[in-house]
């Protein structure tokens, strides 16, 4: 009778694992297919960022100003540029995540497990420098810095810097979303 008590226990135990199992799956599947659309949006929103204004520029104080045509693109700063390409990174390397993780159904090894953590650290160092670079550079667009004399450019631009600002803001939540699933990935460690 004992017996047959701790067979049914047994069961419903592994059954409760199953599920507890199943459902983290599910958790981590959707952490990773939203970091993969946070990073694709963050990468396109400032990939495509580009504005042209005619600006009067002043050559002698006598002689009316000169209007010249000048443009606002992410590939004319090397932080955006960075920013755009750790974004594609992580875009890729969280397509690749997905099918690892849906591929090995719930069976994976420590090796593949290190893996996978290991290259969701990487991509939080990644997001959060390129996070960290391109938000300094519109920063620096935004209010300038009187002691080397820049002027602020988003006044001019202030479509270029509203799409690079948000940018920059969806890249840091892609770099918490990240975060989160190390954290998910470390509790998996035996």
């Amino acid at each position: 009778m004992e017996h047959e008590s701790k067979t049914k226990m047994d069961g419903m135990e592994m059954e409760k694992g199953k599920k507890e199992n199943g459902s983290r799956k599910g958790v981590e599947i959707t952490m990773r297919v939203l970091a993969l659309v946070l990073t694709m949006v963050a990468a396109t929103i400032l990939g495509v960022a580009k504005q042209t204004e005619v600006v009067p520029i002043k050559l002698i104080p006598t002689l009316p100003p000169l209007n010249v045509a000048t443009t606002a693109k992410a590939s004319y700063l090397s932080a955006f540029v960075y920013n755009i390409c750790a974004n594609a990174i992580a875009c890729g390397y969280t397509a690749i995540s997905i099918v690892i993780v849906i591929i090995s159904k719930g069976r994976r090894s420590k090796c593949l497990l290190m893996a996978v953590l290991i290259g969701d650290l990487m991509m939080v160092a990644l997001l959060c420098s390129s996070t960290g670079a391109a938000g300094a550079i519109g920063l620096m667009g935004r209010h300038g810095n009187k002691h080397v004399m820049w002027k602020k450019v988003c006044g001019v631009f202030g479509k270029f810097c509203n799409q690079a600002a948000v940018s920059v803001a969806i890249t840091l939540i892609a770099s918490v979303v990240f975060m989160l699933l190390v954290v998910l990935d470390a509790l998996k460690l035996p």
